[in-house]
C-alpha cells in the first residue's frame, strides 16, 4: 500500500489564531517542509488574500524551487448560478499556475441549503463544472469534500453523490474531511469503508480517497491512521498539528507512525524522518511558535524520564521504557533531575559530562538537589545549572570569576522614562575589576555592568539571552514571595539552561546570569 502525504501547513495550518506569515515566512517554510519528501504542499488560496496571491506569483516566477514536493493551489468551486469560466475564484487559482488545484466544495446538504443558499442539484452542477474547468485547462484536481462526515451522517446518499459529481468533473482524488473534528475512530472507519466501496479506486466513476481530520476530539491522528486502514491513500495534515481551533491531523506524528510503526519507507524522503524533530523545530520557528514540549517524537520531552524507576531500567536497557529510538526521529533522550530521580538519573548525568560517578557521590548528589529543591530550585530544564553543581561537588574549579559585590538602581524620571543603572565587582583571578552599566530594566543594567568589567578578560561577547521565565513559588506572601528565575541562554555553539531562586528577584536573576556565564566559559574550554 503506498500513501500520499499532502502538506497543508501554509493554508490550514496558517488559521490557527496568533499565526500571520510573511510572503517570505512563507517562502521559507515551504522550503523546509520540501526537505522532508511529501508530495504536496499546499501553499495557499490565490485570490482570497494579497500575501497569498504573492506567493504563487513569486512561486511561479522561480522563487520556490521545490526538490520532492509539487506545490498545490486551494481554493473554492463557483458560485452559484454562473458559468464555471467567469468566475473570478477559479481564474484566481488558474493563474497560479500550479500543477494541482484542490477544490473545496460541499458535500452536507444542509451547508448546501443554508450556508451557500442554493439546491442540492446546484451545487453538484457546481462540482461537475469546476473540476471540468480546472481539468481542461490541463491541471491535475483534488476535491476536498468540507464536512463530509457530517453531511453523510445527515443525508448518506447526497454526500456520494457530491463526491461522483466531483469525479465525473475530473478530480482524480476525493478528499473527506472532517471540518468539525467531531468523528471518533470507528465512526470514520466506518464510513470510509463504505465510501471505498462506493467510488474508491480505478475505473469509470471511481478515483483515489483521502482524508482530511481536524484534532477537536483529540483523536486527528487516530482517525488519519484508521482510514488509512480502511483504504484511504491520500493523508492531508500539518506540521506540529496547528490549525484552527484545536488543530489539524499532526504531520509531525503521522510521519513516524507510518514509517516506524507501519513500516512505509516510501510516504517520505529518504533519512527524512530522522530529521523530523529538526523540521518541525525549524518551522516553528519561523512561525514564532514552540513545538510543545510534550509533543510526540518531536517535543523536548518526548524522552525525557523523571521517575527513578524508569531511568534505573534504562541504565540497563534504553528500549525498556522507550517505544523507538529517540535518535530514529533526530530526537535525543533527556534525563531530569529532580527529587523524584533516583542514583542511576544522576550517574547516567554524570556520564553524559565525562564524569565516572560512584555511588556516594551519586547519592551525595541527589540529596543536595533534593534541598535545593524543597528551596524552589528545579532543575529538570537547568541541565547547566546542574552540571556546575555535580562538578563544584566533584572538586572541580569551575569557577572563572567570583562576585564581590553588585548594586542596582531604577529611576523614573519627570518624562516618565526607565532608566536602570548597575555596578559590579568582581574578581578574575587577583585582578579586581569594575565595571558599570545601564539597561532597560536591574537584570539588563546588571548584565551590561558584569560584561563590562569583565570585557577583554573574559570571553563571553557570543553569549546572549534567549529566554527568561520568572515563577512565583508562594504566591500567598505576596510582594514576599520566593522567585525562581529560569533563563535560558545560547552561543554560537550551545544552549545553556540556568536556574535561580531567592526573595529577591535581582539576586535570583544574578544565580541564573551567573551559571550561564560559568557554563559558557568552560564550554569555549574545551
Amino acid at each position: 500500500m503506498t500513501v500520499e502525504l499532502y502538506d497543508t501547513t501554509l493554508r490550514d495550518g496558517t488559521q490557527q489564531e496568533g499565526i500571520s506569515l510573511s510572503v517570505e515566512d512563507k517562502l521559507r517554510v515551504a522550503r523546509t517542509i520540501d526537505a522532508l519528501g511529501v508530495p504536496y504542499i499546499e501553499g495557499g488560496w490565490p485570490g482570497a488574500n494579497p500575501k497569498d496571491t504573492e506567493f504563487f506569483k513569486r512561486a511561479a516566477a522561480g522563487e520556490l524551487e521545490l526538490t520532492t514536493a509539487t506545490l498545490v493551489a486551494f481554493g473554492m468551486t463557483r458560485k452559484p448560478n454562473r458559468e464555471a469560466a467567469g468566475d473570478e475564484n477559479l481564474a484566481a487559482l488558474l493563474e497560479a499556475a500550479t500543477p494541482i488545484v484542490t477544490l473545496v466544495g460541499k458535500s452536507d446538504i444542509r451547508h448546501v441549503t443554508h450556508a451557500i443558499n442554493t439546491t442540492g442539484e446546484e451545487n453538484l452542477a457546481m462540482l461537475q463544472s469546476s473540476f471540468e474547468l480546472i481539468r481542461g485547462e490541463g491541471r491535475r484536481a483534488f476535491y476536498d469534500a468540507e464536512h463530509f462526515f457530517d453531511g453523510y451522517r445527515r443525508d448518506r446518499a447526497y454526500a456520494l453523490d457530491a463526491l461522483r459529481a466531483a469525479i465525473a468533473g475530473g478530480a482524480e482524488c476525493v478528499v473527506l474531511c472532517d471540518t468539525n473534528g467531531g468523528m471518533l475512530p470507528r465512526e470514520v472507519e466506518a464510513v470510509v469503508s463504505d465510501v471505498m466501496a462506493e467510488v474508491g479506486g480505478d475505473g469509470p466513476g471511481r478515483a483515489q480517497v483521502g482524508i482530511h481530520v481536524h484534532n477537536d476530539t483529540d483523536c486527528a491522528v487516530a482517525n488519519s491512521l484508521i482510514a488509512m486502514d480502511a483504504g484511504v491513500t491520500h493523508v492531508q495534515g500539518t506540521l506540529n498539528g496547528i490549525g484552527e481551533r484545536t488543530g489539524n491531523a499532526n504531520l509531525s506524528s503521522i510521519i513516524p507512525n507510518l514509517t516506524l510503526k507501519k513500516g512505509m519507507t516510501d510516504v517520505v524522503g529518504e533519512g527524512a524522518v530522522g530529521r523530523i524533530t529538526h523540521i518541525a523545530h525549524q518551522v516553528a520557528e519561523i512561525m514564532n511558535l514552540s513545538v510543545p514540549p510534550s509533543a510526540p517524537y518531536v517535543g523536548n520531552a518526548a524522552f525525557a524520564h523523571k521517575a527513578g524507576l524508569h531511568v534505573s531500567a534504562l541504565a540497563k536497557d534504553t528500549d525498556l521504557y522507550q517505544h523507538v529510538d529517540p535518535g530514529s526521529v533526530g530526537n535525543r533522550i533527556r534525563l531530569l533531575v529532580s527529587e523524584l530521580a533516583g542514583r542511576a538519573t544522576v550517574v547516567m548525568k554524570g556520564a553524559d559530562m565525562g564524569l565516572d560517578l560512584d555511588s556516594a557521590d551519586a547519592m551525595a548528589i541527589l540529596e543536595r538537589v533534593k534541598e535545593l529543591e524543597h528551596l524552589g530550585y528545579s532543575f529538570e530544564a537547568a541541565d547547566a545549572s546542574f552540571e556546575l553543581l555535580v562538578r563544584r561537588h566533584t572538586g572541580q574549579d569551575v569557577d572563572r570569576f567570583v562576585l564581590e559585590s553588585f548594586r542596582t538602581i531604577v529611576e523614573r524620571r519627570e518624562d516618565g522614562s526607565m532608566v536602570a543603572e548597575a555596578t559590579v565587582k568582581v574578581w578574575v583571578g587577583d585582578t579586581r575589576l569594575i565595571g558599570v552599566g545601564e539597561g532597560n530594566g536591574p537584570v539588563s543594567a546588571l548584565d551590561h555592568a558584569f560584561r563590562a568589567a569583565i570585557g577583554g578578560v573574559l570571553p563571553l561577547d557570543e553569549l546572549h539571552l534567549a529566554d527568561y521565565k520568572v515563577r512565583i513559588l508562594d504566591a500567598q506572601a505576596g510582594t514576599n514571595a520566593t522567585t525562581r528565575v529560569l533563563i535560558t541562554s545560547s552561543d554560537a555553539d550551545h544552549e545553556y539552561t540556568t536556574v535561580g531562586v531567592d526573595a529577591n528577584i535581582i539576586e535570583a536573576s544574578w544565580q541564573a546570569m551567573s551559571d550561564a556565564y560559568t557554563a559558557s566559559l568552560l564550554a569555549r574550554e574545551s
